[in-house]
């Protein structure tokens, strides 16, 4: 051990730890300064950042035997507390730059250091402080923190004032569509918001520390497991296999459709028969601390039959591969669609046909924050589970039979959390801290490392596609075939609805009279297919608007002018046979135009003989819910003190539930003239909020903010005398009415049938996106430098969150264009060899304007918004890339060695 006399925010501490032990280790579990946060744990997010010194320090990786007796050390509660804000964290609050807010306190205590050493820096000094001291967020698009950082600085040279940026509730008191800060912001830019792992330091004595063992192969027999060595190691209490499993050991994956040839039993708890993936869970460790479990899992013994592995659906599909799960094929679904009448002989009298291959790979979602949960057994006897799930009421019903649960006995919670971006609509790790509470007995907690989270959540799934069209000489699409095949993983859960996706979204955007196709869903032994923003669009219409170019290079015609002679108008349906709910899509492209033209006249003349400039579009859809009937419910209360309290489960993966929850109770509770901060919002635990199912799908503001509308309407009509005044609490209770109403909405909408046909969604959302690119003919190495964005979202239900919305999804498709995958599972382990996009690769100059044309069925207008920015903005760089230097790029991601193999074929 080491002792050093040190100085904590000002405050002396006498620090004794061991000398391996990590600054952000001591700081977090010896002195309780948990806005510390450990995310990569490799020195690459910066999420751990403290000042030493007068220096940044990334303390994930800085040992305390680098400390020297007096050194300083400042942590974000030394910069600003909730009641005493620095100006730094006011202008965080003012432009929405937390969203999930886990890496808020690692850039917060960064630019206090940055504003310290320059108190006038440009946009660009701040890019390059946050480049180079690795300052990483994947919610945000960085521009919102540039922003922040500006105006901050403004305030503390005097030339802003600090009252400026706090918001001012408008005169006629509404909030719906302002920038109204988030409920969470202030403890978020504060550190004081505890997240699953600031929690677990926190459990109480005899918390149980967790520890996988994992296979390290991709497909394998198991023949035996040996627990007897690790059960002797210091500190094991229990060493958990399939064999202490009292359900299933099975996930179910909820089949939807009835023609999938798998039952949705496939993907185990603990692996009891085989391993099917690289990372699955074989036996858990559970021990009095993380190092002693840790150490014991490294003793647990694992004999395995290596299997061949079938790495990708081509493999897969291969006449020799094996069943991976013995008795359900490897393809074991497939979708048609067919729209129209048959295109075939409209191929063949077609003036003018386009076709070709497509792929988009397995991008990771790459959180800062690892997956992290915790189990116990509360005082009622009833399984606790707290993760980072977006889908409470879902997961328990997708775990309880695998862990021998009555659905009753379980209650579970979503503990505020560090973005997952869909990955978590699937369960991690709930089964797993369930069944060692279960085998135990005792309250447990598992935190994975990133290298987990990385090699053991699922991932985007791979669509191979190909696809065809049919149009007449000026440019009218008249027909369209494809064929697209879904590698989603050894297990199945969920896949034939993505697999549907590609029938919905395949040609999305365009009156298409005439559609013919077949998409397959296959079982590989690579990461497991889990849902990701955006969720079949960002493959499906890469894969159309990519093509679209294509045929306005045959035709000879301006992109943007081809696709606005097919976009949706009167009579338009979709691919999937329904009538838009709106057809705003001409005065989208209409805004977008001037942009684009702007865009293409500066590309022309910043273009050199060594980098040469381009100008790509895309259109982008998505519809905003589950298919069919999609419901939620909620319930609405009013307190003796006259406050309201909703009670929700409109899950948060960094987007913004607590606003949009507000917002939408707020404006449906005006006529009570009822101030925001007398709504009271109890989110997310199953013990208290009825279900209002997951949130992805960009499903929650319309289904969740339908039914919050629906019981705010309730409770407001059971307050309203007959002389339009309003019933006190006490008044509803002496006259026998109730306070606490459901709130309940349905979208009265249809699943598509066997040929894809249908009306699966009541509400969509619409977009162009131009992107505008630089290309290095030496290198292949391609920039975007500046990515407009027109939208339709319907009515604006918080300024902050969609504009924040907006600026993430678009840097994440610039990384699924330029930069991301995971398919080698060794390299592509860590975020830069991940190809995690920081600051310098997102451009500071994006773009963001709308067209807020109201949602018949949205609460207040409004519609969906996380998914549209994901859509297919990659698409418009690869359209970019082509315009700049002639290189057609159909297979993601455009690697400079890709685009430089095109250049070198070209000569």
């Amino acid at each position: 051990m080491i002792k050093r006399m040190i100085h904590v925010n000002g405050a002396p501490r006498m620090a004794i730890a061991a000398p391996e032990t990590t600054l952000a280790t001591y700081l977090r579990e010896s002195l309780g300064l948990t806005s510390v946060k450990v995310g990569c744990g490799q020195g690459h997010c910066g999420s751990c950042n403290v000042i030493v010194n007068g220096k940044l320090i990334r303390s994930c990786s800085y040992k305390m035997s680098r400390l020297n007796d007096s050194d300083s050390i400042t942590t974000l509660e030394g910069i600003g507390t909730p009641d005493n804000l620095h100006p730094i964290q006011v202008a965080w609050l003012a432009h929405g730059a937390a969203q999930c807010g886990f890496c808020s306190p690692g850039f917060i205590v960064s630019t206090k250091l940055l504003l310290d050493t320059n108190p006038k820096p440009s946009r660009d000094d701040v890019r390059d402080w946050f480049q180079k001291h690795r300052n990483a967020c994947r919610c945000t698009g960085y521009k919102p923190l540039v922003d922040a950082v500006m105006d901050a600085a403004a305030v503390l040279r005097g030339e802003k004032k600090l009252d400026d940026l706090y918001f001012q509730i408008p005169a006629d008191g509404k909030i719906w569509g302002t920038k109204y800060p988030r409920p969470s912001a202030v403890a978020k830019v504060t550190g004081t918001l505890d997240f699953g792992a600031d929690l677990g330091i926190k459990m109480p004595e005899g918390t149980l520390r967790l520890a996988l063992v994992q296979a390290e192969v991709s497909h394998a027999r198991i023949l035996g497991i040996d627990t007897s060595e690790a059960e002797k190691m210091p500190g094991v209490v229990k060493v958990v296999t399939h064999k202490d499993i009292k359900g299933k050991n099975r996930i179910t994956g909820l089949i939807t459709f009835p023609t999938n040839k798998g039952d949705g039993w496939d993907r185990p708890i603990l692996c009891d028969e085989k391993v099917f993936q690289f990372g699955d869970a074989i036996a858990i460790v559970c021990a009095d601390t993380e190092c002693h479990a840790k150490a014991a899992a490294a003793k647990v013994k694992v004999d395995l039959e290596i299997l061949p592995a079938y790495m990708s659906a081509p493999e897969a599909m291969a006449e020799d591969a094996m069943e991976i799960h013995p008795g359900t094929p490897n393809v074991y679904f497939e979708q048609k669609i067919a729209k129209g009448e048959d295109s075939a002989p409209i191929f063949k009298k077609a003036d003018v046909v386009v076709e070709d291959d497509f792929y988009v790979g397995r991008q990771p979602h790459m959180p800062i924050e690892p997956d992290v949960g915790f189990a116990f057994f509360n005082e009622e006897g009833k399984l606790c589970i707290h993760s980072k799930s977006i889908g409470l009421h879902l997961h328990m019903y997708m775990i309880a039979p695998g862990l021998g649960m009555d659905p009753e006995n379980m209650i579970m919670v979503q503990n505020p959390t560090g973005g997952t971006f869909g990955y978590k609509f699937s369960p991690t790790m709930e089964a797993l801290v369930g069944a060692a509470a279960i085998a135990t007995g005792q309250p447990v907690y598992l935190n994975y490392t990133w290298f987990q989270q990385q090699t053991y959540t699922g991932k985007r799934s791979p669509f191979f596609m190909n696809v065809r069209f049919a149009a007449t000489k000026d440019g009218m699409l008249q027909a369209m075939e494809s064929d697209w095949t879904v590698d989603h993983g050894p297990y199945s859960e969920f896949g034939d609805l993505l697999t549907l996706r590609g029938a919905q979204f395949i040609g999305a955007g365009y009156n298409i009279p005439s559609i013919r196709g077949i998409g397959r869903t296959v079982c590989t032994n690579h990461a497991w297919g889990s849902a990701f923003r955006g969720y079949g669009s960002p493959q499906s219409e890469f894969a159309s608007e990519v093509l679209m170019d294509e045929l306005a290079d045959k035709l000879g015609m301006d992109p943007l002018e081809l696709r606005y002679k097919n976009v949706y108008r009167e009579g338009s349906t979709t691919p999937t046979g329904q009538t838009p709910e709106v057809l705003s899509l001409p005065e989208v492209l209409d805004k977008a135009r001037p942009m684009y033209k702007a865009a293409k006249e500066h590309a022309a003349k910043a273009s050199t003989a060594e980098v040469k400039r381009g100008v790509g579009i895309s259109l982008g859809v998505y519809g905003c819910g589950l298919d069919g009937p999609d419901t939620a419910e909620v319930y609405v209360e009013l307190n003796p003190d006259a406050t309201v309290t909703v009670y929700a489960t409109w899950h948060d993966h960094g987007q913004g539930a607590d606003i949009g929850t507000l917002a939408t109770a707020h404006e449906g509770l005006r006529p009570l003239g009822i101030r925001p901060e007398n709504i009271k919002l109890v989110l997310n635990d199953t013990a208290v909020c009825p279900n209002a199912g997951p949130a992805g799908g960009s499903r929650s503001q319309v289904v969740v903010g339908r039914a919050i509308k629906a019981g705010c309407e309730l409770l407001v009509g059971g307050m309203r005398k007959k002389d339009g005044t309003f019933r006190t609490y006490d008044e509803m209770k002496a006259e026998n009415i109730a306070v606490k109403y459901s709130g309940k909405w349905s979208a009265p909408c249809t699943d598509c049938n066997a040929d894809g046909q249908g009306n699966p969604f009541a509400a969509y959302m619409y977009g162009m996106f131009i992107a505008e690119v630089a290309v290095e003919l030496a290198t292949g190495k391609t920039t975007v430098e500046k990515i407009s964005m027109v939208g339709d979202v319907g009515e604006i239900a918080n300024k902050l969150a969609v504009d924040g919305q907006l600026y993430g999804g678009l840097a994440q498709a610039i990384g699924l264009a330029l930069y991301e995958d995971f398919e080698d599972i060794k390299k592509h382990s860590t975020m830069p060899g991940a190809g995690f996009p920081y600051i310098k690769q997102i451009p500071d100059d994006i773009v963001l304007e709308y067209v807020e044309t109201p949602r018949p069925e949205g609460p207040f207008g409004a519609s969906g918004v996380g998914e549209l920015p994901l859509t297919c903005p990659h698409a418009a760089v690869v359209n970019g890339i082509y315009n700049a230097c002639g290189v057609r790029i159909t297979k993601l991601p455009a690697l400079p060695e890709k685009v430089l193999a095109g250049l070198k074929a070209k000569k």
